[in-house]
C-alpha cells in the first residue's frame, strides 16, 4: 500500500511540533516537507531529522503531496485553506478554522467544490472521558441535558497570540472554540444567542484575557463557559478543559485531564502535573489520516469549526454592544 504523503504549513501553532511527531509514528504516512518563512524554527525538523524544506509553501503544495496540516497564524488559515484545497489537497487545519464567518464559509465551501477533506484541530474530542461522556449521553444515563457549565482556563501566550491582527481576538476566541466544540457534539443542537463579558484583568497587555460567555442552544439547552488566560505560570500545567453537564436524570462531571499524577520538583520549585494517559494529538492526527486513507467523512468537519468558532467571534460583538446576539440558523 502506498503511503500518505503529507506536508505541513507553518509552525506559528505550537501544536505543530505534536502533531508532526504522530505523523512520524505512522508507517503509511510519509511527511514530505515542512514549508515555513522562518527557517530557524522549523530547523529542529528539516536540518535535524531530515525533512525537505520550503520557504514559499506554494512549492509545497505544487508537489506530490496529498494532504497538509495548517498551523499557522489564525488570520492566514482562510488564505492557506484556499490555496490547498485548489491544489486539491485536503486539509487539517488548526483552530479557530477563520476570523469572520464569510471567510469560514468559503473555505467550507472550497474544499467542497474541489472534492477535499477538511479538518478542524479540535483534539479535545479523542479524550477518553470526553468520548465516555459523549457515549454516556447518547445512551441516555443522564436524560436530557438542561444546561451546561464549562471552562477553558490557561497561561498567557507569547508572540502572535497578542496581537489581534494576527490572532483576530484573545482568550475569548482562544478559548471558546474547544469547550464549545465540545457542547455543540452532546447537545446535537448549535447555539441561536450569544451574551459574554469580555475583560483584561490578569495580565497588562491590550488583549483580552479573560471572559464570561453566556450561550442559548436552538433546543433550549442553556451553557456558560469560562474562556480566560487566568492560569499563572506557576500552575502545574497550562490550563484545564471542563464540563458540568446537568440533565433531567442526572449530573455528568468532566476533567478532561485528569489522567496524571502530582510531581513536585525541587528543580522547578512547583508542581507539574505528570500525564500518564491519552494523547489528544495523536488521536486527532490519526482520525484524520484515517478518513482519507478509509475515504470516510473527517469525524471534525469544517461546519464544526465554523459552528464555534462564530460563537467566539459574537461573543466580541456581544460584550461590545452589551446585549445578546442572535446567530444566523442553519440550513
Amino acid at each position: 500500500m502506498s503511503k500518505i504523503k503529507v506536508g505541513f504549513i507553518s509552525f506559528a501553532h505550537m501544536h505543530a511540533a505534536s502533531y508532526l511527531n504522530a505523523m512520524l509514528q505512522r508507517s503509511d504516512v510519509e511527511v514530505i516537507g515542512i514549508a515555513d518563512e522562518n527557517s530557524e524554527l522549523v530547523a529542529p525538523f528539516t536540518t535535524h531529522q531530515g525533512i525537505p524544506y520550503y520557504a514559499d509553501y506554494n512549492m509545497l503544495l505544487a508537489g506530490d503531496v496529498d494532504a497538509v496540516v495548517i498551523c499557522s497564524e489564525n488570520a492566514k488559515h482562510a488564505e492557506l485553506t484556499r490555496k490547498a484545497a485548489e491544489a486539491g489537497k485536503h486539509v487539517l487545519c488548526e483552530k479557530p478554522l477563520g476570523l469572520s464567518e464569510e471567510e469560514m464559509l468559503g473555505m467550507i465551501q472550497v474544499c467542497r467544490s474541489q472534492g477535499v477533506q477538511l479538518m478542524t484541530a479540535f483534539p479535545c474530542r479523542f479524550l477518553t472521558a470526553v468520548r465516555q461522556a459523549k457515549q454516556a449521553i447518547d445512551d441516555g444515563q443522564i436524560g436530557d441535558i438542561v444546561a451546561m457549565k464549562g471552562t477553558n482556563r490557561g497561561t498567557m501566550p507569547e508572540g502572535w497570540f497578542l496581537k489581534k491582527e494576527h490572532s483576530g481576538g484573545g482568550a475569548v476566541l482562544d478559548h471558546t472554540v474547544h469547550v464549545m466544540d465540545l457542547m455543540h457534539w452532546f447537545t446535537g443542537s448549535v447555539v441561536e444567542e450569544v451574551y459574554a463579558h469580555v475583560e483584561t484583568l490578569f495580565h497588562d497587555t491590550d488583549i483580552d484575557d479573560a471572559g464570561m460567555v453566556h450561550v442559548k442552544f436552538a433546543n433550549g439547552v442553556f451553557a456558560v463557559l469560562d474562556p480566560s488566560w487566568s492560569r499563572s505560570c506557576s500552575f502545574p500545567t497550562w490550563g484545564d478543559v471542563t464540563l458540568e453537564i446537568i440533565g433531567t436524570k442526572g449530573t455528568l462531571s468532566i476533567d478532561a485531564f485528569a489522567q496524571k499524577n502530582d510531581l513536585y520538583s525541587d528543580a522547578d520549585q512547583k508542581a507539574n502535573w505528570s500525564y500518564w494517559g491519552d494523547d489528544m494529538d495523536t488521536g486527532l492526527v490519526n482520525s484524520f489520516v484515517n478518513s482519507i486513507i478509509e475515504r470516510k467523512p473527517v469525524l471534525v468537519s469544517g461546519e464544526d469549526g465554523y459552528l464555534s468558532a462564530r460563537v467566539g467571534l459574537a461573543a466580541y460583538e456581544s460584550a461590545r454592544i452589551g446585549k445578546p446576539v442572535k446567530l444566523k440558523p442553519q440550513g
